[in-house]
């Protein structure tokens, strides 16, 4: 799933000159998906609630499939728009889901563990789609390097289909079992109320968002003066996306046995250090850089997400996790549109400010978050509103 969505990055140059497009213009490709699953998130995953996580999750990997072959056959910009706008909203199934099906099904460390785990999977996919359209598109071109992608998509979603268990938590094969639509609205009042729960939405949204306007400016940067790489060497920045790997279980494990709080607060910081580096017009440091900046983002994003599955309450697990989608996706358009349009008028140094800008903002929502958690429970507020989770 997402070695669909992020495929057009690398290819937003090539998109710029096939189209005659700005920087700016280009980027709409991933936004509108991006958009796309931010708008979806919620919705499906009270249609979770409703009808069970693994249909949802089923269909939404499916028609994925099917839609990214279409967008590897668009005949123009519009239309490849419209249908990346379809791709984000059968994507969004996934993620509006997977969080809460793992927190029903899982407890303690395994938990963390896991939401880690499926952190690093996203990181995985991210870039081998990446990969793959960047690194095939001289031979290609770019229509055939998003038809590799969706191959790659192809065979993970055949796995996926094969041996998805049935989930215990929300099977939605009893009428008994299932909530009713004022359940769900007052979950989702719960959601949107809990300040923990705020804080981490302000992190899936303001991280995601430097994160991305980030790598979609880098794809100009490398390719353009004074370092002016190949498209395919250019497409080995993404490799960096394995420190998400290494980093998204650490960061799970860590903030079950040692708080969330530190952990959170010192993969933003982390972040914030890969940044910097990158601004000098040095390509090994560069990628040293980007190496760092996307170890400590996916760091941030398995303690915060992990956050929500542990602090949201039970009637409102669904609800938290949809949220932070899309939070996290809606950060994902607007910083990548915002991003790259900074990028475009006033270069990467302007760029690298504003996204530590918004990785500080994110720093302080989380202590803020703290603090009101901290207040909510001296005024006496319920356990079904104000969780109890290590900090």
């Amino acid at each position: 799933m997402f070695a669909l969505l992020y495929a057009v990055q690398p290819l937003l140059p090539q998109l710029a000159d096939s189209f005659e497009l700005e920087p700016g213009s280009a980027s709409l490709a991933l936004s509108a998906a991006t958009i796309a699953v931010a708008v979806g998130v919620v919705p499906l995953a009270a249609l979770s609630e409703l009808i069970g996580r693994r249909r949802v999750m089923l269909g939404s990997v499916i028609l994925a499939v099917l839609l990214a072959v279409g967008c590897a056959f668009a005949p123009n910009f519009p239309a490849l728009l419209v249908l990346r706008v379809l791709l984000g909203l059968a994507i969004a199934g996934l993620p509006a889901t997977a969080m809460a099906y793992l927190a029903e099904e899982l407890d303690g460390t395994s938990r963390g563990v896991a939401l880690g785990a499926l952190v690093a999977g996203n990181s995985m996919g991210g870039m081998c789609g990446r990969l793959v359209a960047g690194i095939s598109y001289d031979w290609l071109g770019w229509r055939g390097a998003l038809g590799l992608s969706t191959a790659l998509a192809v065979l993970g979603a055949l796995v996926f289909a094969c041996a998805l268990p049935s989930s215990r938590g929300s099977s939605g094969s009893a009428a008994e079992q299932r909530p009713t639509a004022r359940a769900i609205l007052s979950g989702l009042g719960l959601a949107v109320r809990a300040p923990l729960l705020l804080a981490q939405y302000a992190v899936a949204f303001l991280a995601m968002g430097a994160f991305v306007a980030a790598y979609n400016a880098a794809g100009f940067r490398l390719t353009s003066e004074p370092l002016a790489l190949a498209p395919a060497i250019a497409a080995l920045v993404f490799l960096a996306y394995a420190a998400g790997w290494v980093s998204s279980p650490l960061a799970g494990r860590l903030a079950e046995r040692h708080g969330r709080t530190p952990v959170l607060l010192s993969a933003l910081g982390v972040t914030v250090l890969g940044a910097m580096l990158t601004i000098p017009d040095v390509v090994w440091l560069i990628a040293l850089g980007l190496l760092v900046f996307t170890g400590g983002f996916f760091a941030a994003h398995a303690a915060a997400s992990g956050w929500v599955g542990a602090a949201a309450p039970e009637s409102a697990r669904g609800q938290a996790s949809g949220l932070y989608q899309c939070a996290y996706y809606a950060g994902a358009s607007i910083g990548g549109s915002v991003g790259s349009a900074i990028y475009g008028g006033f270069g990467w140094t302007a760029l690298t400010l504003v996204g530590t800008g918004w990785l500080v903002l994110a720093g302080v929502g989380v202590l803020l978050g703290m603090r009101g958690r901290e207040r909510s429970t001296r005024s006496g507020a319920t356990p079904q509103t104000v969780p109890s989770v290590r900090r």
